[in-house]
């Protein structure tokens, strides 16, 4: 059999790739609801058919062009395949697919592109391809595809339990700061926490303190609330419809962009603790986080599938922000008398 050329080569590997990013387009969104739906098991056993070519088959140079031509047509079908999976998938899950099939795309891109370069010897000094490892990278991208989310409701709760990790982060962080001053009862014993002093959050004074006391309570407050809710969500689950769920799925999207607004806010309340305080903004998170609430409650309500711990997780964090609303507004008036008497002196 005759070699093919270094050119020959190069143009057959271009010209495959430019087919395969094309198709990859494909997933910038879900196929049309109209499209029969691919099992998301046939996904995965094309998956570990690819797996399987790109770690089994070790290309002669006599036949690299052919191992190429079988290997371009089984990731080609993959990718068919896998987005044919997608009919009904909203955009959280849509998205999870895409950047995994793109790292299958792109670890097979550069095992081909090795190949070639090991054939043709157009490699530097010192950077021979080491087609094993090449190899090794497509298997760990088809290894990591299987661990994506087969339906709505899970690439969607795990969206929202990642939320949830966050928060526990914050809260944490909460329970870590410090007054600046020890207690009485501290002095007495001559415990002045001298191996902390130089912790972020000792320098809080008292009334500081009290802030970050009632961050402290919202926090877990709303962690539970967001427990909650991942567990009214996986009792949909004999809910969802393949062939008609695109509101259902509408509602699963927006509670997971309320619970990402939310965690965002929690992030900016736990940063507010550290002095210099910021009440007002303060006050303006706690008002977007109760806005929130109210949606999230409502589009649950909206799904008729709440449950009695839901709402009383709700009711519960509701509380704890009206309190601290309450309470920063007593803090905002006081300073600004303050300022005011110091304003009237100062004249």
């Amino acid at each position: 059999m005759v070699k093919p050329k270094r050119e020959d080569l190069n143009q057959f590997l271009i010209a495959h790739l430019n087919t395969i990013y094309d198709t990859l387009q494909l997933f910038d969104r879900p196929a049309p609801p109209t499209q029969e739906k691919v099992s998301w098991n046939d996904v995965l056993q094309m998956s570990d058919h690819l797996s399987k070519q790109a770690t089994i088959e070790t290309p002669k140079s006599e036949s690299l062009k052919e191992t190429m031509e079988s290997y371009f047509n089984a990731l080609q079908g993959f990718l068919l395949c896998c987005h044919g999976s997608t009919v009904g998938a909203g955009s959280t899950l849509s998205s999870i697919i895409h950047l995994s099939v793109k790292q299958i795309v792109d670890s097979s891109f550069r095992l081909l592109q090795g190949s070639v370069s090991l054939y043709e010897g157009s490699y530097g000094k010192d950077k021979k391809p080491s087609i094993p490892q090449l190899s090794g990278a497509v298997w760990e991208a088809c290894s990591g595809f299987k661990k994506v989310p087969a339906s709505n409701i899970i690439a969607i709760g795990r969206g929202i339990t990642q939320v949830a990790v966050s928060m526990k982060d914050v809260l944490r962080e909460m329970k870590e700061v410090k007054p600046a001053c020890p207690s009485p009862e501290s002095e007495a014993s001559g415990d002045n926490n001298s191996d902390d002093d130089d912790d972020l959050g000792n320098d809080l004074s008292p009334e500081e303190m009290e802030v970050a006391q009632m961050v402290a309570e919202i926090v877990p407050d709303t962690i539970t609330v967001i427990k909650e809710l991942i567990r009214v969500i996986t009792g949909m689950i004999k809910l969802e419809n393949p062939k008609d769920n695109s509101g259902f799925v509408d509602s699963l999207e927006k509670l997971l962009k309320l619970c990402q607004g939310t965690g965002v806010q929690i992030d900016e309340l736990g940063a507010c603790v550290y002095p210099p305080q910021e009440l007002n903004k303060m006050k303006q998170t706690v008002k977007i986080i109760q806005g929130n609430l109210d949606e999230v409650e409502s589009e649950v309500n909206r799904l008729k599938n709440s449950s009695d711990a839901f709402s009383g997780a709700c009711r519960k964090l509701r509380n704890s922000m009206i309190h601290m609303d309450t309470e920063l507004e007593k803090r905002c008036e006081a300073e600004v008398i303050v300022e005011m008497q110091n304003v009237t002196l100062g004249s």
